[in-house]
């Protein structure tokens, strides 16, 4: 199994592979210690029984036929849970992969349930065991192992049997519409573009008050900023937990700052305690009258007992469907329906709104009741009430 390491090879094949109806690729890389990841091996295959593996660490190695192939419109790109490899192609060329199709996402659709493992479906659909030992080794040392790149080349190989499977599925239950939303927010560019100003919204689940969110937004904007400069992860700049402190805390000098029990001693001298004093100074001086709470702090809190019953119905609709809920509704999706019928949530739009979001408003008004049956859940419609 060699590396593709010259671009007059890399171009032969990606020609090759523009010939296919489809293309699955996945690729290796490393960020434990960097903000950007880096690109350690790229590996596709093909249904006529291509399958190769790239080395882009390969000195000279031009990467652009790569990015032609993955911008090709003919061709459909296959992935799994691909929000991590699609990152790494956006950095490489400012392009998504167009047309794509994720199997996880599919999956799910399909009722393998939330989040299913590659290994998982391998097993289920092409029947298949992978040696999962060579995982979390390095792929940016060489030479690489021969069992690392058996390991790598297996998790294209398979996925071209598991891609048939799950379009056959798809097509049988005519579903193939319910992944466009999904698909649309993967392959939006906005999904990649790390927007310091927007680096808050992470973080901002424990945040209540608006002078907190002020702070919040001006340190972790600082953070981010730094770490993508540095080219460092964040928790290397400032850990989520002493933004959180510091925008709690709002601590205006040296001093009080270094009193967080989340700052490392002597860190509040340094020029990074500098910045975060400004930061917090900046945000200070936002008007609070312009911080928009998110939905979920904004949200009265009194609908615990509805929310845990529209939890329930989910699982049942799921269940019964063969859909995972994670696909359907999330739990801020839930809250937002217990709060108002007319919430612009996913839930109350499109085909979630007629498999599970007309479920939900009824049991919410009464007109649908939940009862346990044979150890399972039952869901049964009631007459109006003056019937």
């Amino acid at each position: 199994m060699d590396l593709i390491s010259d671009t007059p090879a890399l171009r032969d094949v990606c020609a090759r592979l523009a010939a296919q109806p489809f293309v699955t690729v996945d690729t290796e890389f490393m960020r434990e210690t960097t903000y950007y990841p880096k690109l350690c091996l790229i590996q596709m295959a093909a249904p006529d029984g291509t399958a190769v593996l790239v080395d882009p660490l390969a000195k000279g190695l031009d990467l652009k036929p790569f990015i032609d192939l993955m911008a090709d419109e003919s061709v459909v790109k296959v992935f799994h849970s691909a929000r991590q490899d699609l990152e790494i192609v956006w950095l490489l060329g400012e392009i998504l992969p167009h047309p794509f199709f994720d199997t996880q996402v599919a999956a799910m659709v399909c009722g393998y349930g939330d989040s299913v493992s590659y290994e998982q479906l391998v097993n289920d659909v092409a029947k298949a065991k992978i040696d999962k030992s060579s995982r979390f080794t390095d792929w940016s040392r060489r030479p690489l192992s021969e069992a690392q790149l058996a390991y790598a080349l297996s998790d294209v190989t398979h996925l071209v049997k598991v891609y048939e499977a799950l379009v056959a599925d798809l097509l049988r239950t005519d579903r193939g519409a319910w992944l466009d939303e999904e698909m649309a927010v993967l392959t939006s560019p906005e999904t990649y573009r790390a927007d310091p100003a927007e680096a808050w919204r992470r973080l901002s689940g424990r945040m209540r008050k608006p002078r907190e969110i002020a702070v919040l937004m001006e340190v972790a904007a600082w953070r981010e900023a730094e770490a993508q400069a540095r080219n460092v992860p964040r928790g290397r700049v400032l850990k989520d937990e002493a933004v959180i402190d510091v925008a709690s805390a709002a601590p205006r000098s040296v001093e009080a700052l270094g009193r967080l029990r989340t700052i490392p001693a002597g860190f509040e001298r340094s020029r990074t305690g500098a910045d975060i004093l400004a930061a917090v100074d900046r945000g200070l001086a936002r008007d609070t009258a312009e911080i928009r709470l998110p939905e979920r702090v904004r949200r009265s809190g009194g609908n615990g007992a509805l929310v845990e019953l529209l939890k329930v119905l989910l699982k049942a609709v799921s269940e019964a469907e063969g859909v995972a809920p994670k696909i359907i509704a999330t739990v801020d999706d839930l809250e937002a329906v217990a709060d108002d019928d007319e919430a612009d949530v996913p839930v109350l739009q499109g085909w979630r709104r007629g498999l599970f979001g007309e479920k939900a408003l009824a049991l919410k008004h009464g007109r649908l009741a939940l009862s346990a049956q044979a150890g399972r859940v039952t869901v049964r419609d009631l007459p109006p009430p003056d019937a």
